[in-house]
């Protein structure tokens, strides 16, 4: 059995910028997960299971576009929850039918709590460091497109490492120009 997951990564500066802000605030998990927001939670899944996956990721990727994801200041699941987090303000109808795409197939499961798309930056620390990182990171704003997203291994060192990369709306051959991205957004 392997532990997967699938996410979003956050891309540079903003993402290597998030995830010093999270290590600064003292989470221990801050340099094995890498920045992103998640599409299928830790997932426990055959061995060979593995290929099967990977063509389910790939045909979910290809029926989807890039998007525009804007970040833009902090929320809490608190009480439910002892997480502090950086809120997704624009993207948040792409990533939930990106989620319940890849949870469907070889992937399909139920959660524990109700799909929220967001990216973590402290988590199961103590009150106060809550508290903190919610007010530090109050003012954070970014914005990127979403050209990819990627298929995590959590390895018995307990870091997440990106094992390949899916493009939205298949192989990209470079950066759409300007007006083509406007109008998927529309």
């Amino acid at each position: 059995m392997r532990t997967i997951g699938v996410a979003i990564a956050i891309p540079e500066p903003y993402g290597g910028e998030l995830q010093r802000w999270r290590a600064t605030l003292g989470d221990p998990l801050a340099d094995g997960i890498p920045t992103h927001v998640t599409l299928l939670p830790p997932t426990r899944v055959p061995e060979d299971s593995l290929d099967a996956i990977e063509r389910h990721l790939l045909a979910v990727a290809e029926s989807y576009r890039p998007f525009t994801m804007r970040l833009r200041g902090t929320a809490t699941f608190r009480p439910v929850s002892p997480v502090v987090f950086v809120a997704v303000s624009e993207g948040i109808s792409s990533c939930e039918v990106l989620a319940n795409r890849v949870r469907t197939g070889p992937l399909a499961r139920d959660l524990a709590f109700p799909y929220h798309p967001h990216v973590t930056i402290a988590h199961d620390l103590p009150d106060h460091v809550l508290d903190r990182a919610y007010e530090a990171l109050d003012g954070y704003e970014c914005a990127f497109d979403v050209q990819t997203f990627s298929l995590f291994e959590h390895g018995a060192d307990s870091v997440w490492r990106p094992q390949r990369d899916f493009a939205l709306g298949g192989p990209l051959p470079g950066p759409l120009p300007r007006h083509e991205a406007q109008a998927l957004r529309a």
